[in-house]
Order: structure tokens, then C-alpha cells, then sequence
């Protein structure tokens, strides 16, 4: 009864004519800024902060939380489209949505991640009503193994990114660790890596990195494959609204169980602070893919390894706003800046938040249903626009991509340094998948880098320097036999079939 009272009063605050104006505005600025490479959510709250001070603070922070789950709807369209993630928690929606749209199937795809996103945040957020003070509860006991151990099972879903050569995809992850290095010791605060320049002692950011190998990088090989002489309908067949444009029967029949799965291990693994999207949308691909009587669709154009991070990615932005709710945590990049929006009007995230506020809390939490419907509508409507963008020429399409990858990657923190950066790391990138290297593998090694080593040198200095501490603590110590686990049964199940064919070789 208490939570349907809550839901009540929270749908009261919601659904007023200028809450839901304020959603709506959120919801829709949050799909552009995803759409443009590089400017992430927390770009995006960050620079409309100062805008809202005027506003009342419920409303404003419901636009601000527009902005941060609408992103994760927009930043799939340029995955899809240009092969270039907003983002790292789209890293891995570019694996199957950039080879769809190369094979005419751009509007499906487009039309299954709105699904998929639509499922996978409205599931997050009866998951939020339903589940929060055992989430928090959950939560509150993780300690530095606990987090180095879930860090350890995203990194090993790096082999998922490593294609057929797994040596070229371990160089690749090395080369992210490598960057991930650049800065200042946690420890030390010795600087490393910097070369003595000031602009490097906060390290690389991933952005531009990320733009670099996969936006300019695509770039370039597109001219080095000769795409650019191509006639725009040999690049996207497909009827506005017509045949062609929906998906078939047979997408939503494969994907149906997909989607929730992928919402529900998104939400737990979002609710647990710094783990995040990205390492939900990874998980939640390998897993897909692990379970698929067709893995090796898996990179050139499953529906599934499209739906699965995007329903696992909406999950998890959810569920990022149970620790910031319930704890005071923030669960990502983005819900830090919604901290500080929190404490600019003096209202204190934690315990006693949803006592002393229920009716801003519970406006917040039913406001996400209302703008994950907006997005829905939106995203469907809007589809055509961002398919044409296919139809334009290449030669008229690659300066303004790159035009927006430099204005991306400046906007941030008006560094000529990130933008060589990013324009370097586009060459590599090129090189990278003329090769066979693995840019995914590079960026999610820069993204889990930082918080691997933090999280162990925490960890060990916590313990006196005695790795005893992964088996002294429950929890830590099932996350390591799941990781044993993951590390063993691929191995296992490679003997058996190695197994298997050669019996079927001497019978024959």
C-alpha cells in the first residue's frame, strides 16, 4: 500500500502540465546531445545546469535527468548510423547496429533500439519502486574487492571485442591500459606519463580517444575502402515507414527474452555504484551471445547483439539512480553532476531523502516513465530524419562528421591537446582496423583501466599488501568463482568440441 500511495503522489507531481513540458524538453535534449559524437550526458547536464537555478528545483531536476537516460537513446543513433559510440556505454551497440545499416536495415535497427531502450528503462524504473531499499541495502556493503572483482568480469568480457584474432585484441587492450596509465600515481601523485605537460596530469579522457578510433578512424578507412565513390542507394535501401523500414516478425520473435534480460542485468549491475552502463551493455552482449544458437552472427548484424546493450544500457542509467537516491552515491559520471544539481537547492541525497522529500523523489522516479514514452515517440518519429543521413553523399557527409568530432572533442574542456588526441588516435584507429586490431578492445580497456588499478591498490593497502581478502569475504569471493568460472568453462568447452571433432574425424 505504502508504495502505491508513493506512486500516487509521485504521478500527482509528474503529470502536471509543467512537469511534463520540462520532461519532454529533458528527454528531447538529451537525444541530441547523444546524438553528437562525443557530447555525453554529463557534457550535456553540466553546460544547461546554470539554466535551471530559476527553476523550481523538481522541475528542474526532472528536465536534468531527461538530459542523462534520453542520451542513452540518442547515443545509439550514431552507433548505428556513423559507427561512432556518443559514448562508451553505446561501445558495444556499434558492433551489430553499424553492420545492420551497411546492409540496408538502418530503419529496423533504429526502430528495435528505441524498442529495446523503451523496455529496458521502463523495466529499470519499476525495478527502482519495487526493489530500491534492498538494492541500497546491497550496496551499502561493497567495499573495494568487491568493486575490483565486478571490474574483473567486465574485463574479461573483452575477449567478446577481440574477434577472431584474440592476440591482436590483447594488443589492443594493452594499448587502452597503456593510456589509462597517463596521469597522476592515486597513491604517489607522482606524475606519469605526462612529458611534463599540465594538460595531461588528469590523464586522457576517453571521449576523445574514443572519437578518434572510431569516428575518424571509420572515417578514413571508408575513403581507404573507396565508400566515398559510392552512390548513396547503394548504402541504404529502405522505405520511409514503407517495407523495409519495420522490423520482421523474426527480430522480435529473437529478441523478445532478449530484452529483458538484458534490462535486468543492466539494473543490477547500474545500481551498483561506479560500475555503470558500460560495463552492463558489455556484459549483457556477452552474455547474448553466449546464449545464441548463432554466435557466429555476432558482429555482422544480429539483431540481438544490438538489442541486448541497449536494453542493458537503459537498465543501468536507471538503476545508477538508486545508490544517488538512496545513498548519496552517485552510480556514474552523470549522476555526479545530478549530486551537485542536489546540493545547489539543498537537498541532501540519501536515507532520509525519499522521508523528508517524497514528493520531489517520487516525482523524479514516475517522471522517468513518462519521459521513456516521450523517447519512444520521438526516437519512432524521428527515425526517417536520422536515415536519411545515410543518404547523403560521403563526400558530403565526411567533412561535416569531422567537423563535429573536432567540436566535440574541444567543447569539453577547450584543449588543443585532446583535440591532436583524438585526431591521432583517428589515424590509429585506421591502421587499427586495416590490421585486425581491436579499437572496442582499446577504449573499454582505457574506460575500466583507472578503476581495475584503484580498486585492487585500494584493496591491498585496506589488507596489508594479503590477497587473502578475496576469499575472507562472501561476497568477493563469489564474484571470483564467477570469474573462475568465466575464465574455465570457455577453455572446457574448447576441449570438448576439439574433442568431438576429432572422434567425428576418425569415424569418418
Amino acid at each position: 500500500m505504502d508504495l502505491l500511495s508513493n506512486l500516487a503522489l509521485g504521478f500527482s507531481v509528474a503529470v502536471t502540465p509543467l512537469n511534463l513540458l520540462f520532461v519532454t524538453v529533458g528527454a528531447f535534449i538529451g537525444m541530441l546531445v547523444g546524438v553528437i559524437p562525443g557530447f555525453g550526458p554529463s557534457a550535456g547536464i553540466a553546460i544547461l545546469l546554470p539554466i535551471t537555478l530559476s527553476l523550481d528545483p523538481t522541475s528542474a531536476i526532472i528536465m536534468l535527468a531527461g538530459i542523462y537516460y534520453g542520451s542513452m537513446y540518442g547515443g545509439t543513433i550514431t552507433s548505428i548510423l556513423i559507427n561512432t559510440p556518443g559514448e562508451s556505454a553505446t561501445v558495444a551497440s556499434t558492433l551489430d547496429g553499424y553492420p545492420l545499416a551497411r546492409q540496408g536495415r538502418a530503419g529496423p535497427a533504429l526502430v528495435m533500439q528505441a524498442i529495446a531502450s523503451f523496455v529496458g528503462g521502463t523495466v529499470g524504473v519499476i525495478l527502482i519502486c519495487s526493489l530500491a531499499p534492498w538494492f541500497a541495502k546491497v550496496a551499502m556493503s561493497f567495499g573495494p574487492s568487491e568493486y575490483f572483482m565486478l571490474v574483473v568480469l567486465g574485463l574479461l568480457m573483452l575477449t567478446v571485442m577481440m574477434g577472431e584474432n584474440q592476440r591482436y585484441g590483447i594488443v589492443s587492450a594493452l594499448f587502452g591500459f597503456a593510456i589509462a596509465m597517463v596521469g597522476v600515481d592515486v597513491v604517489s601523485g607522482q606524475q606519469r606519463f605526462t612529458f611534463g605537460s599540465a594538460e595531461l596530469i588528469n590523464g586522457i579522457d576517453f571521449i576523445p580517444v574514443a572519437i578518434g578510433l572510431f569516428g575518424i578512424g571509420e572515417l578514413l578507412s571508408c575513403v581507404y575502402e573507396g565508400n566515398h565513390r559510392e552512390k548513396p542507394q547503394d548504402m541504404m535501401k529502405v522505405k520511409m515507414f514503407g517495407k523495409g523500414f519495420w522490423p520482421n516478425a523474426v527480430d522480435y520473435i529473437e529478441t523478445k527474452w532478449t530484452m529483458f534480460r538484458g534490462s535486468v542485468l543492466g539494473f543490477v549491475v547500474g545500481v551498483l555504484p561506479g560500475a555503470g552502463a558500460t560495463i552492463a551493455s558489455l556484459m549483457s552482449y556477452s552474455l547474448e551471445k553466449k546464449m545464441s544458437k548463432t554466435p557466429e552472427k555476432f558482429g555482422k548484424g544480429a539483431m540481438a547483439g544490438l538489442v541486448a546493450p541497449e536494453a542493458a544500457n537503459n537498465a543501468a542509467s536507471s538503476g545508477a539512480m538508486i545508490p544517488l537516491l538512496t545513498l548519496g552515491i552517485p552510480g556514474s559520471g552523470s549522476t555526479a553532476v545530478l549530486l551537485g544539481a542536489f546540493l545547489m537547492w539543498g537537498l541532501q541525497p540519501g536515507p532520509l531523502l525519499m522521508i523528508e522529500h517524497p514528493e520531489f523523489s517520487w516525482g523524479l522516479i514516475t517522471s522517468m516513465y513518462m519521459g521513456n514514452i516521450v523517447l519512444l515517440l520521438v526516437n519512432i518519429v524521428a527515425i526517417p530524419i536520422f536515415v536519411k543521413a545515410l543518404q547523403v553523399p560521403y563526400k558530403l557527409l565526411l567533412p561535416v562528421i569531422v567537423v563535429l568530432c573536432v567540436i566535440g572533442t574541444y567543447s569539453l574542456h577547450g584543449s588543443i591537446i585532446e583535440t591532436w588526441i583524438m585526431l591521432i588516435c583517428g589515424v590509429l584507429g585506421f591502421f587499427m582496423k586495416l590490421y585486425g586490431y581491436s579499437p572496442a578492445a582499446t577504449v573499454l580497456a582505457l574506460v575500466l583501466g583507472p578503476m581495475a588499478e584503484n580498486t585492487l591498490r585500494q584493496t591491498l593497502i585496506a589488507s596489508s599488501g594479503s590477497f587473502s581478502v578475496f576469499v575472507q569475504r562472501p561476497v568477493t569471493l563469489s564474484l571470483l568463482i564467477i570469474v573462475l568460472i568465466a575464465i574455465v568453462f570457455p577453455i572446457i568447452m574448447r576441449i570438448i568440441n576439439k574433442s568431438r571433432k576429432n572422434n567425428r574425424d576418425i569415424v569418418a
